[in-house]
């Protein structure tokens, strides 16, 4: 396995901006590791059983990012931040399209003594932590961004700093801020679905 310098990376995404083909190649192994560990520290939380895996997640990325030809690469963190949203769309499209029954309580046959894991089912709550981005999202664009990039992405606080350019105390300020308010959000529709 090749080691991650931010440096080579950086290089290649400037020279797969400006068209050279072969450096998406050279940049795919660079990534693969760093990718696939952040999808499947991701993928963990995720019930067991889900049908979509941390390799399959990653080549859907993969897939969606030729699709980005306009995109002006700035550095690996950037490359990351994006993947990051990448990540957070299938996994939200894919419980998106999943049959539900009502109250978003997905639909499958069970033995009784299951019923209870599926109430916990994660698809329900993807799509609950989404439409509470998006709300954060209007609300305050930044701090969105920052969950989207700490818990979708998996970018550490320096990471995420360097992406939006802010310093890490501000990442951490705005975490801790973005988090209480998802919890009460959350909560508020939790108890909105069960009354």
């Amino acid at each position: 396995m090749q080691s991650l310098s931010p440096r080579d990376v950086t290089g290649l995404l400037h020279a797969w901006t400006h068209g050279d083909r072969s450096a998406l190649d050279e940049l795919i192994p660079l990534v693969q590791a760093e990718l696939y560990h952040r999808a499947r520290r991701y993928m963990a939380r995720e019930r067991p059983g889900h049908l979509l895996q941390a390799t399959a997640l990653i080549n859907e990325v993969y897939v969606r990012l030729l699709d980005w030809r306009a995109v002006s690469w700035q550095n690996r963190a950037q490359f990351f931040g994006i993947c990051a949203r990448l990540m957070r769309n299938i996994l939200v499209d894919l419980a998106r399209a999943r049959p539900h029954l009502a109250h978003g309580v997905e639909a499958r046959q069970v033995s009784l003594d299951e019923a209870f894991a599926i109430a916990r089912d994660r698809n329900a709550e993807l799509v609950a932590l989404n439409d509470a981005l998006e709300t954060l999202a209007a609300i305050d664009q930044r701090k969105s961004r920052i969950v989207e990039l700490r818990f979708f992405g998996g970018l550490s606080v320096e990471e995420t700093a360097e992406v939006l350019h802010i310093s890490g105390i501000t990442v951490i300020r705005e975490w801790n801020k973005a988090r209480a308010w998802l919890y009460r959000e959350l909560s508020r529709t939790s108890s909105a679905v069960e009354t």
